[in-house]
């Protein structure tokens, strides 16, 4: 096996960056020796965010839209406040955004609303081979239903779109284009600008499903070019159960509703219905209002740091990791593509990678392992176990590379 001493000094200029530090997050701050290294799946809370969610319930709680009391109308406030919060972060309209409980349901909802009303038999649909299953498999429901055809965009050797496929995929029945905006199994960034453009060609839509990619880079829906983008909360330093979907107005204006219910209604009677306009058309029924003041916090608190400093530290961290891993006999990053996030997903010689995760598990180092909800992904890569996936995020430090390669190396010595 390879030898290389695993040492914070090299990337000793990452401490002087002006990042948040472990202390602003409770759950870490509590776990000291906690090395969390699954931030693809879900990200700590900054103690900002879980203030502002007690702060609401313990002084404005209500339900939003409908209160004739204080209560009721401080709580629409801040419900919609963090509407324009969202909007603000992501260079768009407040009209423009609807709150679901997710990124998921966000491509459900356009799925389900414009796929549903718009497709119809041999129209066809592109995703690519990075997507997770959440951005596969409303539109095989869709298509089901419709008659559309789902075809996949392949991939290059280092995990990159097939540019040169995807166009000739292109073609008069394109109707979607559904593509990531960071792939959550490898860190791959597809080339969005270019997609886009492609898809605008052939009068296609684009949705980009951005929950990976909010977290690490900035966002302007504007200058994007795309007609949806969704991502969620938790993933982004908010709560839980709560999500975005960013529309077009006019796309928005013209989707029917997909759930029926109180609030996305303007009135209702036994000879018929009629609807709000969006957004409040795809909110039907009590919203989670409380996590949309985190998710607000949340958003505040991120737009408030140093980007372009979090975006060279989870790079250098990155690449202190990529390093390590070349003296590891055996390991390998899949995925080379040279856009890529701070995600790295690893394969072993003979060892399974869920038994390495259980042996970084004993020494408090918390990784990913599976097909990270990317089934075809795994299969197009002949990936039947899986990977063991580390990804990062602002809090993690080049000590936290140190001890997963060093703990990857021990292990690695045992189980090979």
């Amino acid at each position: 096996m390879g030898i290389y001493r695993f040492t914070s000094s090299a990337h000793s200029f990452m401490d002087h960056l002006p990042l948040p530090d472990r202390a602003s997050f409770p759950l870490l701050a509590t776990n000291p020796e906690l090395v969390w290294l699954d931030n693809a799946a879900t990200t700590q809370k900054p103690r900002v965010v879980l203030d502002a969610e007690r702060r609401f319930y313990e002084e404005s709680n209500a339900n939003v839209h409908r209160g004739g009391h204080r209560l009721g109308h401080a709580a629409t406030e801040a419900y919609e406040a963090a509407r324009k919060t969202v909007a603000r972060f992501i260079n768009a309209r407040p009209e423009e955004i609807v709150f679901t409980r997710g990124a998921t349901e966000a491509i459900n909802l356009v799925a389900y609303s414009w796929g549903g009303s718009q497709l119809k038999a041999g129209d066809e649909v592109l995703l690519s081979t990075l997507e997770h299953h959440a951005n596969i498999v409303p539109w095989q429901l869709v298509a089901q239903r419709t008659g559309a055809v789902i075809k996949p965009i392949p991939l290059q050797e280092d995990g990159q779109i097939d540019m040169t496929a995807f166009c000739t995929l292109l073609g008069p029945r394109t109707r979607m284009v559904a593509v990531s905006q960071m792939s959550n199994a490898l860190g791959v960034c597809p080339p969005l600008a270019q997609l886009i453009a492609a898809a605008r060609s052939v009068n296609a839509l684009v949705l980009v499903d951005g929950a990976q990619g909010v977290a690490h880079q900035s966002v302007d829906v504007s200058a994007l070019g795309a007609d949806f983008y969704v991502f969620s909360g938790h993933k982004v330093f908010g709560p839980t159960g709560i999500g975005v979907l960013w529309g077009r107005t006019e796309i928005l204006d013209a989707m029917p509703p997909w759930q029926g219910g109180g609030e996305m209604i303007e009135r209702v009677s036994f000879d018929g219905t009629t609807f709000a306009p969006a957004p409040r058309r795809f909110e039907a029924g009590t919203p989670a209002f409380a996590q949309t003041v985190g998710l607000a916090a949340a958003l505040d608190w991120l737009a408030a740091q140093d980007r372009i400093a979090i975006a060279q530290h989870e790079t250098a961290l990155y690449q202190q990791l990529a390093e390590g891993i070349r003296y590891l006999d055996g390991v390998r990053i899949v995925g080379t593509a040279p856009e890529k996030g701070p995600i790295a997903s690893l394969v072993f010689g003979r060892a399974h990678p869920y038994d390495v995760a259980q042996f970084l598990d004993e020494r408090d180092i918390a990784v990913r392992v599976g097909s990270h909800c990317a089934g075809p992904l795994m299969q197009s890569l002949g990936l039947s176990q899986g990977t063991l996936r580390v990804s990062l995020a602002l809090y993690n430090t080049q000590s936290d590379i140190d001890r997963l390669l060093a703990a990857l190396q021990d292990t690695l010595e045992l189980l090979q």
